[in-house]
């Protein structure tokens, strides 16, 4: 389009609602010209404060219940938080009774602290500290909104008169903790929408909520940083909690928090690159559950850690049932594709990720001190076992699966190690047996399919042999039951399985050559039972069952079977006449 062109082109009535001129870029990026957080690493974990009984609570289209919340807490204690806002005790009866049960019933252990949430107005912080009367520790949680936007169109105040609240909720707090000498008072300030802050006049509320609390005379102090509503890159957010650490002048008694939010899908990227810019402490919630798109996931930030070998100092080893809780506490549905615990994030259908999938576990399993015992698999950060997930569905087949994914499945479930002409053989019967059913392919479903294809023999059993070794010439000597006939097989070779096909090659009148040859013992777990059990006249005899790919060039064209059976020779010979039955047939000589 020329710039003619692009000069006349107008919205058409079709798109007039969707004008993209009615938003501004983001207005309120500090000037950190000589930011330092990009060149960081993190190197330990973050304070944990769960946030899900109160700010997930209050996101619920059906608040929890007593019952539900006293579940959930029980369930942030055995993850390992430390810190939990358990509710806003001022404002509602369901969130102060559930406050008193924790502390009259010994609830709470002695390592963790409770944290409530109330603005800055006198008769809400007395009901707060009334519901915490007898805890051993508690922070009181106060905030009031300082971004421009609320100061102009919500409230009608300027900067000093929106500083003034903040710094009558910084007294009141003090006031009341006074009242209650026998608890342990932290106390945390908000300034909400910190991310639509000016940033220079948030350090400045701060600063003087700070100059109440005297946080370099031993009063413990956090100061959190929300991003309310997600409004910037998490880099421009990043930016704003470097240049708010390096001008708050209590930086060095206070701890930072963060508080971020999902509106633009950045609020793990942001709380992290916010640890990078200085915080100490991150608020969120399991699974991320919040208002608008959510809260911060902690659990995906703390797996996050978790998989680049940084200890989260929480415990997700019991993923499946902690879900469970959140799920059901909150009513809920969990995403399949949710990082770490959705039900198909540790699944490949693709065929090449199949294969790399694969490929990666032999090598680490056959490279054990090479590796160092270190997770290193494509396509799967973290081993799924770690959080309770097993292998069963990290492979899962349909028509877009390839040889590498129907190999692991028969491996890791069945125990047959199938060579690679083998895999590519089997799995174009897969795949045409996916686009036939139109949907997934069961793990039972390709064991059959497997089975039918290549582990029966058709009309073709071996009864029994001799194999005889004279001078160096391997004479092969035997029944084979081909088509309701008995036959008897003899040859010659220079072992038993060229003697065998010699003496095959004799009866049937075929042009019989062997292609290509594996074996290995399966191991006893994935022991199907199948084949002779050889009394006499065998050798190589194992406790496990042996396994036999054969592919053999029958009068030109290429045929694959498989033999199964307690020695490796039957297993070979089995092999032999599961490639040959699927030949056309002909009467034997």
């Amino acid at each position: 389009m020329s710039q003619a062109q692009t000069a006349t082109h107008k919205i058409t009535p079709k798109h007039a609602a969707f004008d993209y001129r009615k938003y501004r870029p983001f207005a309120f990026a500090p000037s950190l010209t000589d930011r330092t957080w990009p060149s960081k690493v993190i190197e330990k974990a973050p304070i944990w404060a769960s946030v899900d009984l109160r700010d997930g609570n209050q996101a619920l289209i059906d608040p929890m219940t007593i019952e539900q919340k006293m579940r959930f807490f029980k369930t942030l204690v055995e993850v390992g938080f430390k810190e939990i806002e358990i509710g806003f005790p001022s404002a509602a009866q369901v969130e102060f009774d559930f406050t008193r049960k924790l502390i009259e019933e010994n609830h709470v252990p002695e390592d963790v602290t409770l944290q409530v949430l109330v603005q800055a107005r006198e008769h809400l912080i007395a009901r707060t500290f009334e519901a915490l009367k007898g805890a051993r520790r508690a922070i009181v949680h106060v905030y009031n909104s300082t971004s421009k936007i609320q100061r102009e169109k919500v409230y009608g105040k300027n900067r000093d008169e929106i500083k003034d609240i903040a710094i009558t909720g910084a007294n009141l707090l003090k006031d009341y903790a006074a009242k209650y000498p026998e608890t342990e008072w932290i106390f945390q300030y908000s300034p909400e929408s910190f991310s639509q802050t000016e940033t220079d006049y948030a350090v400045e509320v701060c600063d003087a909520v700070c100059d109440i609390w005297q946080p370099q005379n031993g009063q413990g102090v956090i100061i959190n940083l929300p991003a309310t509503v997600e409004a910037s890159m998490p880099n421009v957010f990043a930016d704003q909690v470097e240049y708010f650490c390096r001008h708050l002048k209590q930086r060095d008694h206070v701890i930072v928090s963060l508080h971020t939010h999902n509106d633009r899908g950045c609020a793990i990227a942001a709380a992290e690159l916010g640890v990078l810019a200085g915080a100490d402490r991150i608020e969120g919630t399991l699974l991320g559950n919040g208002e608008r798109t959510g809260n911060m996931d902690v659990m995906v930030m703390a797996m996050n850690l978790f998989s680049q070998g940084i200890d989260p100092e929480l415990d997700f080893s019991n993923m499946s049932e902690i879900v469970q809780v959140v799920s059901e506490c909150n009513n809920l549905p969990l995403h399949p594709r949710h990082p770490y615990v959705g039900d198909l994030v540790f699944t490949a259908f693709s065929g090449s990720h199949q294969d790399a999938i694969k490929k990666s576990l032999d090598y680490n399993e056959k490279n054990k001190e090479a590796t160092e015992n270190l997770w290193d698999v494509a396509y799967l950060p973290i081993d799924p076992a770690h959080i309770g997930r097993s292998y069963q569905d990290v492979v899962r087949i349909n028509s877009q699966s390839g040889k590498g994914g129907v190999a692991y499945i028969l491996q890791r479930n069945y125990g047959f190690n199938l060579p690679r002409w083998m895999q590519i053989d089997f799995s174009k019967v897969v795949q045409q047996q996916a686009e036939t059913a139109a949907r997934e392919l069961q793990n039972d479903e390709i064991l059959k399919t497997f089975e039918d294809t290549y582990l029966q023999q058709g009309q073709f059993e071996l009864l029994d042999y001799s194999v005889t070794n004279k001078g160096g010439e391997v004479n092969f000597d035997g029944q084979v039951k081909m088509n309701e006939d008995t036959i008897t097989i003899s040859g010659t070779g220079n072992g038993p399985l060229s003697s065998f096909i010699d003496g095959l090659a004799k009866q049937t009148g075929k042009a019989i050559q062997v292609v290509n040859y594996s074996e290995h013992a399966i191991n006893p777990q994935h022991n199907s039972g199948d084949g002779i059990d050889d009394d006499n006249n065998r050798d190589n005899k194992t406790n496990a069952n042996a396994a036999a790919y054969i592919q053999l060039n029958v009068d030109g064209e290429i045929y694959s079977g498989i033999g199964t059976c307690s020695s490796t020779v039957s297993a070979m010979l089995k092999g032999a006449l599961s490639a040959l039955a699927q030949a056309p047939q002909t009467s034997a000589a």
